[in-house]
């Protein structure tokens, strides 16, 4: 990125309010049993982003909806390439065997974070169903993992970067593409 890069919203705080209360209804649209729900948000954004969803589903449908928050780092394939990380703590107090599952992170790119996510969950169980909800998918996907809940399609090029934010993690709402 040069030191001129050029900032695009994507999403206002209004626009990505309305796409999360949109995905809270196709989660529940599509989900048979909510009280078998479980949200799973991928930490960083994944998890403010579930709790997000959470609140709305919860708001929506008047039933408690259990979420939990996920590390993949030990899971990825690809550390040499992005660096070193500290750890977050999962946080999954519950047993994943029959749930219906919703993996839920704020971009979706190459796939691979959502690959070792799929590995992490075994850990806590054996889901009926695993599905995924994201808020931005960028394309460019090297591993065949397609999302089922989708905020919003945002054809971009590799250099570019998406950039989330999210009020209770960033003290801001917004989606920002940023380029040259």
């Amino acid at each position: 990125m040069s030191m001129e890069a050029k900032v695009v919203e994507i999403l206002s705080p209004e626009e990505l309010r309305r796409t999360v209360n949109r995905l809270a209804s196709q989660i529940v649209e599509k989900t048979r049993d909510l009280s078998q729900l479980v949200l799973l948000g991928v930490y960083t954004r994944g998890v403010a982003l579930a709790e997000l969803l959470t609140r709305q589903i919860e708001a929506l449908e008047g039933v408690p909806i259990a979420m939990g928050a996920l590390d993949i780092t030990f899971y990825r394939d690809d550390l040499d390439q992005i660096g070193l990380r500290t750890p977050a703590k999962t946080d999954i107090s519950f047993d994943l065997t029959g749930k219906t599952v919703v993996l839920v992170d704020d971009v979706i790119y190459k796939g691979r974070t959502i690959r070792a996510a799929l590995n992490a969950v075994n850990e806590y169980g054996r889901p009926e169903v695993i599905r995924l909800a994201v808020l931005i998918d960028r394309g460019h996907r090297e591993l065949p993992i397609h999302p089922d809940f989708v905020g919003k399609h945002l054809p971009t090029a590799k250099e570019e970067i998406v950039k989330v934010y999210l009020h209770n993690w960033d003290g801001r709402d917004a989606v920002e593409l940023i380029g040259d």
